[in-house]
């Protein structure tokens, strides 16, 4: 048979998806740009005068980061999913983001030195050396911080429609406990432990639970089958649904745990009701992943008039749609209190609160839980993980 010549057909990438890869690359490069280089002129400054092979180290060590943290960064957070290299470009994201962080902040030390006359290379020396410490300091802080078991905070909250039958009843609100690439089962075996010790009468957690599969993290999330309270239920987070919520759920429900799948359960005491509802995270609607989508008026469907609710919802941001839906209390995560100081100002821009408890129309209360564990970086940085332990009281 004669060779016609013609090219295999083949299918060029949408111009949309190239374009994605494109911007993308760009955003990579500005940020690992500045997130090295800004801390490297703080600590290396040519006016510090630093001897040849103080420079050329400290210069080495920061062009090393800076070409391996992008590779590192793609192969753990990309399609491959790296534990390996996870456990690489993770924490150098966190030291890096707290050494950018402080070196604006020593900045301004620097701009008030200058003014009161200080010369270098005395000065710049003093604030590279300052800055070294505060680096290192908070770097240690931060991973003791997040790497503990989050310590207990508590909470009255009163909800005017809930019966006297009610009053006193306690509530432990779990959430982010980000199981991931780091093994952190003694952690979770921990966690228990404490929420054990809380005696609850309910137990929730508002979600991202985990940072990969049910395979993947199947160990780690075990203990959660041994929390002792009559009532325990979980609804997903945005993280779940990179990495399959439905088998999360039905995982959840084999240790033991209602999953509030845009559903809800009615506590009875007493002839008086109180109802725990729950939601899909607002990221499931173009997760891929059928059947998910955040439905409140499915959760709510079949709730009386006069029930006081307690909704689960991931983030703080449903809150405007628990208001006009009549919630009573929503309980939520998803900002870890912004995890690594000076980030809370960056999530404070897409939610209306941080933590703690807060009041939303006439009727609705939320509360906001820095959650249990951490994403990406393990650091929390003047942000420490909790276990909320609330007691709701009737008017």
């Amino acid at each position: 048979m004669a060779d016609t010549g013609a090219a295999p057909a083949t299918s060029a990438p949408p111009r949309s998806a190239t374009r994605r890869r494109i911007v993308f690359g760009v955003v990579l490069f500005v940020v690992t740009s500045l997130l090295f280089w800004v801390p490297w002129a703080g600590l290396f400054a040519p006016s510090a005068e630093w001897p040849l092979p103080v420079m050329v180290a400290g210069t080495a060590l920061f062009a090393v980061g800076y070409v391996a943290f992008p590779v590192l960064l793609i192969r753990s957070l990309g399609r491959r999913r790296s534990d390996r290299a996870a456990k690489v470009a993770l924490p150098l994201l966190g030291f890096v983001w707290i050494a950018f962080a402080w070196t604006l902040v020593t900045d301004l030390l620097r701009l008030v030195l200058a003014v009161a006359g200080v010369e270098n290379p005395f000065r710049s020396r003093l604030i590279a050396v300052s800055l070294a410490v505060i680096i290192v300091v908070l770097a240690v802080h931060g991973v003791r911080e997040a790497m503990r078991v989050p310590r207990v905070r508590r909470a009255d909250i009163v909800l005017p429609r809930m019966d006297k039958a009610f009053d006193g009843l306690t509530v432990a609100v779990l959430a982010d406990t980000h199981y991931g690439p780091i093994d952190r089962t003694k952690w979770s075996e921990g966690l228990v432990e404490v929420v054990n010790e809380l005696r609850a009468d309910v137990v929730v957690h508002v979600g991202d639970l985990a940072d990969g599969t049910v395979a993947q993290r199947r160990g780690q999330a075990a203990p959660l089958a041994d929390v002792r309270t009559p009532q325990r239920f979980y609804v997903s987070g945005n993280h779940e649904y990179i990495s399959n919520a439905q088998a999360w759920m039905e995982h959840m429900a084999e240790l033991g745990w209602s999953s509030l799948h845009n559903q809800h359960r009615v506590l009875e005491r007493d002839g008086a009701r109180l109802v725990f509802a729950g939601v899909d995270d607002i990221t499931a609607v173009h997760s891929g992943e059928e059947g998910h989508a955040a439905d409140l008026d499915a959760a709510l469907a079949g709730v009386r008039p006069d029930d006081p609710v307690v909704l689960l919802a991931h983030q703080p941001s449903e809150i405007g749609k628990a208001v006009a839906a009549g919630v009573d209390l929503q309980l939520s995560g998803h900002t870890h209190g912004g995890q690594i100081w000076p980030f809370h100002l960056l999530v404070r821009l897409q939610q209306p609160v941080l933590s703690g408890l807060s009041r939303h129309g006439e009727r609705t209360r939320l509360w906001t839980s820095r959650g249990a564990g951490f994403w990406g970086p393990p650091f929390r940085v003047f942000a420490p993980g909790e276990v909320s332990l609330l007691t709701l009281r009737s008017a």
